[in-house]
C-alpha cells in the first residue's frame, strides 16, 4: 500500500475512534445527568479530547445533540429493519418488529435511554432531526395491512399504543428487574409471544 494512503487511513481511523468516544460519553452524560448535565468542557474531559477536537465534528452543542440523535436513529433503523419488508403479512411483520426492537434495546441500552429522553424533549422538533426513511417503511407496512384486510383502520396514535405499548412496558419492567407484584420480572420469548398474540387479536378486524 502507498505510504501516504496508509497514513491517511490510520488518521481517519483515529478520528473515527475519537468521534465514537465523544458520542458514547455524550450519551452517557445525558442518560445519567440529563441534558443540563452536558457541557462541551465536561464532555471533552470525559472523552479524553480537547474542546477544540469536539468542534471539528460539531458546530455547537445543539448540532452535537441533533447529530447524536440521528446517529442513534440510524442504528435503530438498521436493527429494526433487519429481515423486515413492508410487503410482509401483518402478523409476521409486526412480530419481526417486536423482536428487532427488543434486540436493539438489549444490545444498545444507552442508545435507547438517550432516544427516549430526546423524543420527550423539545429537541425532537428541530429541523435537523431526520425520521423520514423509517416512518415511510412503517407507514407502507400499515397501509398494506389495512388494504389486505389484516388490520383494523385506526388513528396512528391508537395503533402505536396497542401495537407497541405492551412491548415497551414489558421491556422496561425487564430492564428495571421489577414487577407489579414486587418480584424480579424477566422477559422471555414465551412471555413475549403471549403478549404478542393478545395484541394481534386486538388489532385484527
Amino acid at each position: 500500500m502507498n505510504i501516504h494512503l496508509y497514513l491517511r487511513s490510520k488518521m481517519r481511523t483515529r478520528d473515527e475512534n475519537k468521534e465514537a468516544a465523544i458520542r458514547e460519553k455524550a450519551m452517557e452524560m445525558i442518560v445519567n445527568e440529563g441534558f443540563d448535565g452536558l457541557s462541551m468542557q465536561k464532555l471533552a474531559k470525559a472523552a479524553n479530547v480537547s474542546p477544540a477536537t469536539i468542534y471539528i465534528y460539531y458546530k455547537n452543542r445543539e448540532d452535537l445533540l441533533n447529530q447524536l440523535y440521528n446517529h442513534v436513529q440510524q442504528t435503530f433503523h438498521e436493527v429494526a429493519l433487519e429481515g423486515f419488508n413492508p410487503e410482509l403479512s401483518f402478523e409476521e411483520g409486526l412480530w419481526i418488529q417486536w423482536k428487532n426492537r427488543l434486540k436493539f434495546i438489549s444490545k444498545y441500552p444507552k442508545h435507547f435511554q438517550f432516544q427516549e429522553q430526546f423524543r420527550n424533549s423539545p429537541c425532537i422538533n428541530h429541523s435537523d432531526v431526520n425520521l423520514s426513511h423509517f416512518k415511510e417503511n412503517m407507514k407502507l407496512f400499515i397501509m398494506n395491512a389495512i388494504k389486505k384486510g389484516e388490520m383494523k383502520r385506526m388513528e396512528p396514535e391508537i395503533f402505536w399504543s396497542v401495537a407497541y405499548g405492551s412491548l415497551y412496558s414489558m421491556i422496561k419492567f425487564h430492564l428495571q428487574e421489577i414487577s407489579i407484584m414486587g418480584n424480579s420480572f424477566k422477559l422471555t420469548d414465551a412471555k413475549l409471544k403471549i403478549a404478542f398474540d393478545m395484541v394481534i387479536k386486538a388489532l385484527k378486524p
